[in-house]
């Protein structure tokens, strides 16, 4: 018997190669192969047209860009932020010496509760680092009352929100600065890459001189910047893909029905909601394995993965729990029982462009099967 081929949480969607071919040819012929050429310059305007944004600077991965944000706002002392996210979201802190301030989050999003914001602010206090969890928009309104009355900057950590829509806007128009990520897991890629979203021209320049060394001209170095630029290749396959991008974002949006009308029905089993005033982007389908579903979530995930199928435990465990973060107060899992809840419940099914129904199906009868009956 044929062994089936695994399926893995997610799989980078690319173009046919043949049609990767001519952009490379063009760097060949140049020799342009970094330092804002034709392709990236290129990339930035296209990128701020589609996604509805005003100014866009493009980075090497979302990390340095996160790094990067914090230094263009000249932030310091301590910073609220979630424990439900990626680690780099509070590693970005770590490396500009800020502290790490973590709330709770809201039982519904997964994103930063603005409830528990205000209590969590103190004299030190100079701004909210928030993430746009599974792409599904923060509060962003009430999070910006709170910034207004304690005169705090807001950076949003836009890396699963690429191409989503708030109230009919973009949600990377909120905020100070947001950051999305290109990774190859990510629903736009460029091989790596990232952007920060900046709301105003003079902005952008001070963004652009920080990730090229803080360089004005070949003389002239006006601030401590890094390398952050992104690289002509990356850029080129970036233009590639966003010709294909908004089919790709329907298949997922598809798949993520799909899923939802297979599992709506499974006891214990709680499935990522669609969610309003919004338009999403399916970068993840998370569901929650609770209590009544008769077999814990790590359990589901070892029997998945016996049969070809990698989940993940996206996020799992909180950034909270990790040694670097473990001493500060506001890390303690008391403080924190809806994020240390979700984080023991969560388990991210397959989902990507190339994922057929079939397999969809597949996946969906191997969690209904493996519910424990009475």
């Amino acid at each position: 018997m044929t062994q089936r081929p695994p399926i893995y949480v997610t799989r980078p969607h690319m173009p046919p190669l043949e049609d990767f071919v001519p952009y490379l040819e063009q760097i060949w012929e140049s020799r342009i192969l970094t330092n804002g050429g034709h392709f990236h310059q290129a990339l930035e305007k296209a990128l701020s047209e589609h996604l509805g944004v005003p100014h866009l600077s493009l980075f090497t991965n979302a990390t340095i860009g996160l790094v990067t944000a914090l230094q263009a706002l000249r932030i310091n002392g301590e910073v609220i932020t979630t424990p439900y996210s990626f680690v780099a979201t509070a590693h970005s802190l770590l490396w500009n010496g800020v502290k790490p301030v973590f709330v709770d989050v809201d039982e519904r999003s997964f994103n930063i509760d603005p409830a528990k914001i205000e209590a969590a602010i103190t004299p030190q206090t100079t701004a909210i680092l928030a993430v746009h969890v599974y792409g599904r928009p923060c509060e962003v309104e009430a999070i910006e009352r709170i910034a207004d009355n304690y005169n705090l900057k807001v950076i949003y950590d836009a890396a699963h929100a690429f191409g989503v829509r708030h109230k009919g806007a973009s949600v990377l128009r909120h905020g100070d600065l947001s950051v999305l990520s290109f990774h190859a897991t990510k629903v736009f890629n460029t091989f790596e890459g990232g952007a920060i979203i900046a709301p105003d021209a003079k902005t952008k320049h001070r963004i652009d001189h920080l990730k090229n060394f803080g360089f004005v001209d070949e003389t002239i170095v006006v601030a401590a910047g890094i390398n952050g630029k992104m690289s002509e290749i990356c850029a080129a396959f970036g233009l590639l893909q966003l010709k294909g991008v908004d089919e790709a974002l329907a298949r997922r949006a598809a798949i993520a029905a799909r899923y939802r009308e297979l599992l709506a029905d499974v006891p214990g089993i709680a499935c990522a909601e669609a969610w309003p005033d919004a338009t999403q982007n399916d970068a993840y389908f998370p569901i929650l394995v609770g209590p009544a579903y008769g077999i814990a979530r790590d359990a589901l995930y070892a029997k998945l993965r016996a049969e070809g199928i990698f989940t993940r435990r996206y996020f799992y465990p909180l950034i909270s729990d990790f040694p670097m973060y473990r001493g500060l107060p506001s890390a303690a899992r008391a403080n924190l029982p809806v994020a240390a809840r979700v984080a023991d419940q969560v388990l991210c099914l397959p989902i990507y462009p190339d994922l057929t129904l079939e397999q969809v199906e597949r996946i969906a009868a191997l969690v209904r099967g493996q519910q424990r009956t009475p």
